[in-house]
């Protein structure tokens, strides 16, 4: 059994309490006035539990600058007066730094299960939020579930390869993260990231703030404007929401990537730019082609890379991740007493559906910290009190279907419905992939997918 070590801390000339029952339980417990000490204890040796003793005088300063933030997962407990806890200064830090307190006088029915339970607090396995010191920018972008362990090894695989990208996903699932990961590990992650929102342009202007202008082109042109494909050279354009482009501009844009070059507005010289296209779109681009609202000749030109943001619902696992890596990001904008989340507030995040995916849990998050009047955000800080969970728990066999499915619907797409082709990449005979399709509701024909 791992010796459970005890670093008991007391006012200078101080004889510390019950100090021979908790050696007596077990504890290898080591006994300092001197915080400085303490310091030093706690860098060059493990102690699982710190026990903090106040008497009727002494106040906070003698725990000594920051030391209760040096140990790590080490779990403080406070020992003092009844008193004491009418002292705002060491109520607050109390309710902001410790474990949890015991008041004298002291008794070690009470005590010992204290220091047992902070023990087993303090053994857990201490687990990083953000997977992977190769994301060291994607601040976001934090998981650890299948769906997220998937993207990140997508993502260094697209980033090697300089051709263009569609990213796909839900609103709220961070495209533009994704692309900007891309970039940054790319072989052009020196040269500028030009983000450019296609549904916020006004369709007048779209032409002219892609391509540029010259002086003189139109009313009000009286200088020329270098345009955003250009001013991304040598780097990467991001045009998000690219199914909101107007079918002229459709034109324009797949000439670019036909030609690599521009023409500004008002202009007649063919300007070469070297730039890399990642797309976005939270619409179906399939659907949109076939109802001719979006050019095929451009969406395969587009979708050469693709690249699947995962919903949050299903993230498995994530959301508790995520909900207290952002409490961390804006700390210093939550209230001085919130200290994190009760463990029903994370039940229902987790349950939760999350229509609106991180953006969502982001402003749900950073609204309850500055909201919240208590210790702990609970479910009504978050706004989650009166949502029941339409979330249905799937079987085991349900989640092979999906799986089969999925993965069926991925090598067709990637072989161009070639069946042979497809079965060969699953490995499976022909036979039995035509048996699967039609197992899953998949059918060899041009409207299957």
């Amino acid at each position: 059994m791992e010796t459970r070590n005890l670093l008991y801390l007391t006012p200078p000339h101080t004889q510390p309490v019950l100090l021979s029952d908790i050696r007596a339980a077990g504890w290898n417990a080591q006994v300092t006035e001197n915080p400085d000490e303490a310091r030093v204890m706690i860098n060059s040796e493990r102690f699982h539990v710190g026990l903090a003793l106040f008497d009727s005088t002494n106040n906070i300063d003698f725990l000594g600058e920051n030391l209760i933030s040096t140990g790590g997962p080490m779990k403080w407990i406070a020992l003092l007066p009844p008193s004491q806890m009418q002292n705002e200064d060491i109520s607050q830090m109390i309710q902001e730094n410790f474990y949890d307190y015991h008041t004298l006088p002291a008794d070690s029915k009470r005590l010992l299960p204290i220091l047992g339970h902070a023990y087993g607090m303090a053994s857990i396995p201490h687990k990083p939020l953000i997977q992977g010191d190769e994301y060291p920018g994607e601040d976001e972008m934090v998981g650890a579930s299948p769906a997220m362990l998937a993207l990140f090894s997508n993502l260094r695989k697209i980033s090697g390869v300089d051709a263009p990208v569609l990213i796909t996903g839900e609103s709220g699932t961070g495209k533009e993260l994704g692309a900007t990961a891309i970039h940054e590990r790319s072989s052009r992650s020196g040269g500028p990231f030009v983000a450019v929102n296609c549904g916020a342009l006004p369709p007048n202007l779209i032409q002219s703030e892609l391509f540029g202008y010259e002086k003189g082109a139109f009313t009000g042109a009286a200088q020329r404007k270098i345009g955003h494909i250009e001013a991304a050279a040598g780097g990467t354009i991001f045009l998000d929401e690219i199914g909101d482009l107007p079918m002229d501009m459709q034109v324009n844009l797949l000439r670019f990537l036909q030609e690599k070059t521009i023409e500004r507005v008002g202009g007649t010289e063919h300007i070469n730019v070297d730039v890399r296209v990642i797309a976005a779109t939270h619409v179906d681009l399939e659907t949109a082609v076939k109802e001719g609202r979006f050019r095929e000749d451009l969406y395969y030109r587009l979708h050469v890379l693709d690249l699947k943001m995962p919903a949050l619902r299903d993230r498995q696992g994530d959301i508790e991740l995520l909900a207290r890596f952002f409490f961390k990001k804006f700390a210093a904008e939550k209230c001085r007493n919130v200290q994190g989340f009760t463990r029903e507030a994370i039940r229902i995040m987790s349950d939760h559906d999350w229509p609106g995916n991180v953006r969502e849990l982001i402003n749900r998050i950073r609204r309850a910290m500055v909201m919240c009047e208590n210790r702990l955000i609970t479910p009504a800080d978050l706004g989650l009190e009166r949502r029941a969970s339409g979330r249905h728990m799937l079987t085991l066999d349900e989640v092979r279907s999906t799986a089969e499915r999925e993965a069926i619907q991925t090598a067709l797409r990637r072989t161009h419905k070639n069946v042979s082709k497809a079965a060969q990449e699953l490995g499976v005979s022909r036979v039995t992939l035509y048996r699967l399709m039609e197992k899953c509701g998949l059918h060899h024909a041009h409207g299957m997918m």
